[in-house]
């Protein structure tokens, strides 16, 4: 019974203040990141506080002016000015992202005090009894600083205004009524007070109370909302990483898919696969510390993944010193024989007089073939990655192989060649081989110049 209770009342809790994040257990660059948006809410903030001066100043300036104009002192003008003063000055504190949870907390009390200044000054401007500043519409503007508060994804800024405002309304009311204890001005009759500078009590109270429960409502949501933008943030940031591991495109399929990351599915597709291989890697790892040869072979890669991404294929496998990428899988590209091509020509010649070492340069070999693949993801348990797999595949790793036998870097098959235009490239004929694992005997051949390059960015 006990422990029915305490679940429906955690559910209930749930319900109420939906899914519970504790900032404290993030890691420090997802608290970073949730800082840095709310930083720049506190920027669009101090943009808005300006437009409310500058409405502020055009309907005064533009209101007829019903008051003594032979008066010495216009009390709302300067309050306005000192609201825009400090309303710049928080704009380049926000600007600079130097506006600490103190400076916010102050921010949100001196909005409300300054507020109800000019709200408090109506009476001297227009030389009423003080309940007269009690009926301006004015107040209606504590609700937006409220709400406001509400763009910085934190209920503790939102509270803080919204006390400070039922706090400072309560406070013109007092002095409303002690002001003047000869003359209270309370009524109990709802015309009169409509009518006239009375002071009904019930009226105030209803204010306050409108004020506390925007304040709680706002505040209630806002909590709610905090969760989700943390659950955001973790998810973007579990992208990110997750791109890291697999394709971008894969990574997205895994956020959006119902089922998460599953292995065990696969989809067949025709796809260009470009697979490479440095040239006599193991005897050049032999002169290299295992520092120098983790630092050259990532130089390497960042090198090659380059033309790679450019002609719009994706890396699916780093097999030691070896590359397997695709196009077209999981990335749509019509074009992906030739931009298959393309990526190897540039591979090749950006490499050209690069030095991973004193004295040490890396001669990759390229094999590209065009074919039916299967893609998707492997492993098992919570380990696990995207790849290609089929006989295609496996035709593609012995192309490169090939080129040590023919004194080549690049080695097409006949069915990429047939896949492109045949005024693109120009290509030499190697020959005939048969490949071990495939029953029938392929055409390959080399390519040696790109014969209509693509425009440059």
């Amino acid at each position: 019974m006990n422990n029915k209770i305490t679940s429906n009342s955690s559910e209930l809790q749930r319900s109420l203040l939906g899914r519970d994040f504790q900032d404290q257990i993030l890691p420090e660059r997802l608290r970073k990141s949730i800082q840095d948006q709310q930083e720049r809410s506190e920027i669009l903030i101090s943009v808005i506080q300006l437009a409310i001066v500058f409405t502020f100043g055009l309907l005064y300036a533009i209101a007829p002016k019903t008051f003594s104009q032979e008066a010495d002192f216009a009390p709302v003008p300067w309050v306005l000015a000192l609201y825009l003063v400090f309303s710049l000055i928080r704009l380049g504190l926000a600007v600079n992202r130097k506006l600490p949870d103190w400076m916010l907390y102050l921010s949100s009390v001196a909005d409300i005090a300054l507020l109800m200044g000019l709200i408090w000054s109506f009476h001297l401007q227009y030389e009423q009894p003080p309940s007269f500043y009690l009926k301006a519409p004015t107040l209606l503007y504590l609700f937006i600083f409220i709400a406001i508060r509400a763009l910085h994804f934190d209920p503790r800024f939102v509270i803080s205004t919204g006390v400070s405002a039922a706090i400072g309304w309560v406070l013109m009311v007092v002095y409303v009524l002690v002001v003047d204890p000869s003359n209270s001005m309370i009524t109990r009759d709802y015309v009169e007070y409509m009518t006239s500078n009375s002071v009904l009590i019930g009226a105030e109270f209803d204010k306050i109370v409108s004020i506390l429960m925007v304040t709680g409502v706002l505040a209630l949501a806002l909590h709610r909302a905090r969760g989700l933008l943390i659950e955001s943030v973790i998810e973007g940031s579990a992208a990110r990483d997750l791109s890291r591991f697999v394709p971008e495109e894969v990574a997205q399929k895994v956020i959006q898919s119902e089922e998460g990351a599953i292995t065990g599915k696969g989809e067949v597709s025709e796809c260009t696969i470009l697979f490479t291989d440095i040239e006599g890697f193991t005897a050049i790892s032999e002169t290299l510390t295992p520092e120098e040869l983790i630092e050259a072979l990532n130089r390497y890669f960042s090198l090659i993944a380059g033309p790679i991404s450019q002609f719009g294929g994706v890396i699916s496998q780093f097999q030691g010193d070896a590359v397997l990428a695709t196009f077209n899988v999981p990335k749509a590209d019509v074009n992906h024989a030739s931009n298959a091509v393309r990526a190897a020509l540039e591979i090749q010649a950006m490499l050209d007089g690069v030095e991973f070492g004193e004295g040490i340069s890396f001669n990759t070999r390229i094999g590209i073939n065009t074919g039916s693949v299967v893609g998707g993801l492997v492993g098992s348990g919570d380990r696990v990655g995207y790849t290609v797999h089929g006989d295609n595949v496996n035709l593609t790793a012995r192309l490169e192989q090939l080129n040590k036998d023919y004194g080549t870097r690049i080695i097409v098959s006949d069915s990429t060649l047939a896949e492109i235009p045949s005024n693109m490239f120009e290509f030499q004929e190697l020959g005939e081989v048969q490949v071990r694992g495939l029953n029938r005997p392929i055409r390959i051949y080399t390519v040696t110049q790109d014969l209509l390059p693509p425009p440059k960015d």
